[in-house]
């Protein structure tokens, strides 16, 4: 039976479908954003940028910043502690033509917390607002999209650095929050705590609040949006090595049964993916990039186990050729 589902508000943007392509480290590139944009996916955000690194012109901000025609509406992500340096980085995100720009308060990274980033301004709600106020005040034309977990402590059992946070980044201009539902303590580990999503649905009932934690595939992702009322759903690890999961979501909400891509269409897709790569990043790297990849993408096959070790061995577009060869041949 269909499921009627409203489209996912992010300030100006109107998007069809509301299961979106969360920011994820060393797999929301350009070219993984590109072929999750071709299984249907109606937003994506890109890899956390370090707010100084945008500030000055090098590889990595080239890299990072590379956006392509077929890649919108799409949001980048900025991490800091600093306001202004921050407001700067969305000011570069904005001249570098992303669509939105997504604040990372959320990163549990032992290396980030250190540095004060990510998820340590869970901890920091007064300077982690302070930010959002100065980003508004520079891109007062962007949608702006905050990134929150439940809260930096497991044991913080009343949230208040959560809900400072939430409230003053509304009433300071911010289009939506995504949520994740694991303290920055527990990192990805436990069940994500969706009936705080609920609750944090129930305190914002006119504002725009994205889900995120669990949303494993796509009957998750509905099952998420159905049962804690979010606006909705962000997948990020559901989406490692399944594309097709933005796809499988829009049948589900249609009634259909949802797609199973077969060997070929899974060997399609991975030639292409490996191609875009190597344009993308150079011969040499790509390798290594999509040998994570394809780390991912064997989860879908039969045999799970042989087709990710033969992964693990590539060291070469040779090697990548002939996995696809010795095991994605219908």
């Amino acid at each position: 039976m269909a499921i009627a589902l409203p489209a996912l508000r992010l300030g100006s943007l109107d998007l069809d479908f509301p299961v979106v392509l969360a920011a994820l480290a060393g797999y929301s590139d350009l070219p993984y954003r590109l072929v999750c944009r071709s299984c249907g996916a109606p937003f994506a955000t890109s890899e956390v940028m370090l707010d100084r690194f945008l500030l000055s012109e090098g590889r990595r901000r080239r890299r990072l910043g590379r956006l392509d025609p077929a890649d919108h509406p799409v949001g980048g992500q900025i991490m800091g502690d600093d306001p202004a340096v921050m407001a700067e980085a969305a000011v570069v995100l904005k001249e570098m033509g992303f669509d939105a720009v997504d604040l990372n308060f959320a990163c549990p990274v032992r290396k980030v917390l250190s540095r004060r980033r990510g998820g340590f301004l869970m901890s920091m709600p007064e300077r982690a607002v302070e930010i959002v106020r100065a980003v508004r005040r520079a891109v007062p034309d962007r949608p702006l999209m905050i990134k929150l977990r439940r809260s930096f402590s497991a044991g913080d059992s009343g949230r208040e650095g959560f809900w400072a946070i939430a409230r003053g980044a509304f009433e300071a201009g911010a289009d939506a929050i995504c949520v994740h539902a694991r303290s920055v303590e527990q990192k990805y580990s436990g069940p994500a705590d969706w009936t705080f999503l609920a609750e944090v649905k129930r305190a914002f009932p006119g504002r725009t609040v994205i889900g995120s934690g669990d949303v494993v595939d796509a009957p998750a992702a509905l099952r998420m949006m159905a049962e804690t009322g979010v606006d909705g759903a962000a997948a990020a690890r559901g989406a490692v090595g399944n594309p097709w999961i933005f796809r499988q979501a829009r049948d589900l909400a249609a009634g259909r049964p949802p797609f199973r891509p077969s060997l070929g269409d899974q060997r399609e897709l991975l030639f292409r993916h490996f191609e875009m790569a190597r344009e993308f990043y150079g011969p040499r790297r790509a390798v290594g990039v999509m040998r994570h990849f394809g780390i991912g993408y064997a989860k879908l096959h039969a045999h799970p186990k042989r087709v990710r070790m033969a992964f693990v061995e590539v060291k070469s577009a040779e090697d990548w050729r002939g996995v696809l060869d010795a095991h994605y041949i219908t």
